[in-house]
């Protein structure tokens, strides 16, 4: 007799705790009256039954990967994870986006020698090698020139060090990525200019040259 009193208030317990996950959720926007009411419901279902449960917190941990991809797709800044936010990595990705690396098609090179590497032939082998070597090279010199121009560009215009932390990785990661496959998506073409105010406040984003 008890327990069937206390089974509705363990519900509306679940239930309160699906509302706060939606409502605050990092980077979430607040619930529609329609998605409370749902995931309401979905609370009162698998108040008592786990495999209910499961699946529903399955199908918000889906949800909730979709929300962030389109957020990513759509450049909404608000929406998306915190690695991604904020005006220094804005730059950097623009900075990035903007200039024509080698790192970009490290994979497809690598991939490449690999296949070569079981040609049995000395002479081909030897090629490889040397090329490999020589191309490993050209990546660590282009590298190491975005490095170091990116790292002028930020410190001119964001002096504070703590909010520049983590830009350097950021965007040696992002040259790895296929330009075509980054996401956020660039919004500067190749030869673009990511010109902005010096400072985070009046940050005004990259400016595109005519004929870029």
């Amino acid at each position: 007799m008890f327990s069937r009193r206390q089974r509705p208030d363990a519900a509306d317990s679940v239930t309160a705790d699906a509302l706060d996950d939606t409502s605050q959720g990092k980077g979430r926007p607040t619930p529609t009256r329609k998605e409370a009411e749902q995931a309401r419901k979905e609370a009162l279902r698998s108040a008592g039954d786990p495999r209910a449960a499961r699946k529903a917190a399955r199908n918000r941990e889906r949800q909730a990967k979709m929300e962030n991809r389109a957020a990513l797709m759509a450049g909404d800044e608000s929406r998306m994870p915190g690695r991604d936010r904020g005006p220094v990595r804005s730059f950097t990705r623009d900075f990035v986006d903007s200039r024509f690396t080698v790192a970009e098609y490290f994979i497809f090179i690598a991939l490449t020698v690999l296949v070569l590497g079981f040609i049995p032939n000395q002479v081909v082998q030897s090629i490889v090698s040397l090329a490999w070597f020589v191309l490993i090279a050209i990546i660590l010199v282009d590298s190491t020139i975005l490095v170091l121009r990116l790292k002028a560009q930020l410190k001119e215009r964001f002096p504070d060090k703590a909010e520049r932390k983590g830009a350097v990785f950021y965007a040696i990661m992002r040259t790895l990525q296929l330009r075509r496959l980054r996401l956020p998506p660039p919004k500067v073409k190749r030869g673009g200019s990511p010109t902005g105010s010096k400072g985070p406040s009046g940050f005004r984003g990259p400016s595109r040259r005519k004929g870029s």
